[in-house]
């Protein structure tokens, strides 16, 4: 009678399995980032296979449908939306802490601008795409209520005015719909702004 042996896989092995699939999960991750980011919209399973240079197994092997797949790249823009919004304001409290708002939020939105595109044209197909967009819409009010000079927060007309001026919307409809260049988008809300702070 002949004893089978089953031998563990030894730890160097086991370890280079498990970096090869964390590598391949980054890999997909950042072709869909890459892939949005130039304007396709909604790219299938097949594609981002093909573009991380995958199989399309091995994208299933690591996420389950297409809207985890969505979700691990919403955590990755949220990081470097985090990286923009969470840092120190450098001006004095004032009108030019506006100013220097807009500036943060005009790299803010150009930064999400494709991915705010995926989720208009397909809000049913992911949860996510929807939810985190909320998130940072209450982040921006809360934002901007804190750092308004506190006559300007108090007026609620003033408050509400300048919070659709500064959202992502309001930025969107200069840039695409009315065609302006970033400094020309920037120029036109920090003139806005000015006038509604008085």
């Amino acid at each position: 009678m002949t004893t089978v042996v089953q031998l563990k896989p030894q730890p160097e092995i086991a370890d280079g399995r498990r970096r090869r699939g964390m590598d391949n999960r980054a890999r997909i991750v950042a072709a869909m980032i890459e892939m949005v980011r130039a304007d396709e919209i909604a790219p299938s399973a097949e594609r981002v296979a093909a573009r991380a240079d995958v199989g399309l197994r091995t994208v299933f092997r690591h996420f389950q449908d297409m809207d985890s797949l969505y979700r691990e790249m919403s955590l990755v823009i949220e990081g470097e939306i985090r990286a923009i919004v969470d840092q120190p304001l450098q001006t004095p409290a004032g009108p030019e802490r506006v100013v220097e708002l807009i500036d943060r939020r005009a790299r803010c939105f150009e930064t999400i601008a494709p991915f705010r595109r995926a989720a208009e044209a397909f809000r049913h197909r992911s949860k996510f795409l929807g939810s985190d967009y909320a998130r940072l819409v209450v982040q921006l009010r809360a934002i901007l209520e804190r750092e308004l000079p506190a006559e300007v927060s108090r007026d609620p007309l003033k408050l509400e005015a300048l919070d659709l001026l500064l959202s992502y919307e309001a930025w969107a409809r200069l840039r695409r719909e009315q065609g302006l260049t970033i400094a020309r988008a920037q120029a036109v809300l920090e003139a806005a702004s000015r006038r509604i702070i008085g």
